[in-house]
C-alpha cells in the first residue's frame, strides 16, 4: 500500500509540473567516452540531502545522467547512500547486461542483510565501477561523483528521461521522502541533519537489520 501511495504521488507530481512548465524534455550532451576523472556535480541542498540540478532522479532513489544521446551514467543518490549507511559488499550487472528502467539491478548488503534497488534507466551496460564494487562504502561517500555505478548504452534515453524527475519536481520529491522518513522513525529528527543542515552519513546505524530492511524496501521501491 505504502509503495503504491508513493507512485501515485509521483504521477500527481507529474501532472503539476506538466501544467506548470509545459517544457520540451531537453537530454544533455557531454560526450566523453574516455576514463577522464569523474566531475564534480554542483549539488543543491533540499530537507538535509544534496540533489544535483543536472542530474534526473528515479522515485527508487537512483539517478541518470547522459553524456551523450545515447550514453548515460548512472549511480545512487544521496538519500539512498545516508539511508543505506555503510556497505559491506554490492552486486551488479555484467557489462553487456540489458538492464530495465523500474526493475532491480543492483544488491546491496550491510550487516547481513540485503536490499535491492532499481534502475533508472533501460539498456545495455557498457562499463560498471570496478572501483565502487571494490570499495563499496568508500564509492557510497561519493555517490555523485567517483562512486557511480554503471554506464548504459539506452537506445531510448530520451523516453526514459520523460519518465525521471528534476528541477522543482526532484525537490518536492526529496523533500516528501525525507518527511517520511522522519515520520516512520520519529527519534530521527534530531539527528536527520547536522550543523549546516547536512543529513549525518548513516541514518539508520541504529536500526535494527529486519526494521532496516523494510523500511528500505519501501523507499527504493523494491
Amino acid at each position: 500500500m505504502t509503495a503504491l501511495l508513493v507512485l501515485l504521488t509521483f504521477v500527481v507530481f507529474l501532472l503539476i509540473d506538466y501544467f506548470y512548465s509545459r517544457r520540451p524534455v531537453v537530454v544533455a550532451s557531454q560526450a566523453t567516452e574516455k576514463r577522464a576523472p569523474v566531475p564534480r556535480l554542483a549539488p543543491s541542498l533540499v530537507a538535509g540531502f544534496q540533489i544535483p540540478e543536472n542530474l534526473r532522479y528515479h522515485p527508487g532513489h537512483t539517478w541518470a545522467l547522459s553524456e551523450s544521446p545515447t550514453q548515460v551514467r548512472i549511480g545512487l543518490d544521496d538519500f539512498a547512500s545516508k539511508l543505506i549507511g555503510k556497505i559491506e559488499r554490492m552486486t551488479l550487472p555484467k557489462r553487456g547486461q540489458w538492464i530495465r528502467q523500474g526493475q532491480k539491478f543492483l544488491t546491496v548488503f550491510r550487516d547481513g542483510s540485503s536490499v535491492e534497488m532499481v534502475s533508472p534507466i533501460e539498456g545495455a551496460v557498457t562499463d560498471v565501477n570496478d572501483a565502487a564494487l571494490a570499495s563499496p562504502d568508500a564509492a557510497r561517500r561519493d555517490c555523485y561523483g567517483e562512486g557511480w555505478l554503471l554506464k548504459v548504452q539506452a537506445p531510448d534515453a530520451k523516453v526514459n528521461f520523460r519518465n525521471l524527475l528534476n528541477g522543482n519536481l526532484a525537490r518536492w520529491w526529496m523533500e516528501e521522502s525525507a518527511t517520511r522518513l522522519q515520520r516512520r522513525i520519529p527519534a530521527m529528527a534530531g539527528v536527520l541533519a547536522q550543523d549546516g543542515g547536512v543529513a549525518v552519513d548513516d541514518l539508520t546505524a541504529q536500526v535494527p537489520n529486519q526494521e532496516w530492511s523494510e523500511m528500505a524496501r519501501e523507499f527504493f521501491l523494491s
